[in-house]
């Protein structure tokens, strides 16, 4: 297994690089990939996302879940939510279409618990724990599986997916996303 995936490949390593499960805890407040869309800044402008469930990642995910397996996540919230946060409660019903389970907790109930509210990580199969490293010249997927951080991992993961809320839930307690 590689220790780092570079950008042109991160799709590739979602579609064979796990086995059965796929689990992120989204705790950032701002993703630069969102914001760097039309479709985003339309969003800060009042105008809904567009349907797009024909995207490389949505194909890939439906793809991956139609053969058995699971991606799931955590999104962390501020309250009030960010710009961002917002547009990802937008576009969420694209994601759960595919099949993947988002659900979503508060970013003060899941400090209250104890959990990382800066660590940003994809957890695969529960025994490789991978991290974005973007910035101004490369964008890569850092992997590990050195067992202290992978243990840590499901244990955020297991506590975070106790106390997080289902999309349809969540949405129905906190104001519209537009």
């Amino acid at each position: 297994m590689p220790s780092v995936v570079s950008a042109a490949r991160i799709l590739d390593f979602f579609r064979d690089g796990f086995e059965h499960t796929a689990w992120r805890l989204e705790t950032r407040r701002e993703y630069a990939a969102d914001q760097e869309t039309v479709e985003y800044r339309q969003f800060l402008q009042g105008v809904a996302p567009p349907r797009d469930e024909d995207g490389p990642w949505f194909v890939n995910v439906r793809a991956q879940t139609a053969t058995g397996r699971r991606i799931a996540s955590v999104r962390l919230v501020d309250e009030p939510a960010t710009d961002n946060q917002r547009y990802l409660l937008a576009t969420t019903p694209d994601n759960l279409g595919t099949g993947e389970d988002i659900r979503y907790l508060h970013r003060s109930a899941a400090a209250a618990i104890g959990l990382g509210c800066e660590e940003d990580f994809w957890l695969f199969d529960s025994r490789v724990v991978a991290r974005f490293n973007c910035n101004d010249t490369d964008r890569r997927m850092e992997l590990t599986t050195d067992p202290e951080q992978v243990v840590r991992a499901c244990r955020i993961r297991d506590a975070a997916w106790h106390h997080a809320a289902r999309y349809e839930e969540f949405i129905r307690r906190v104001r519209s996303p537009m």
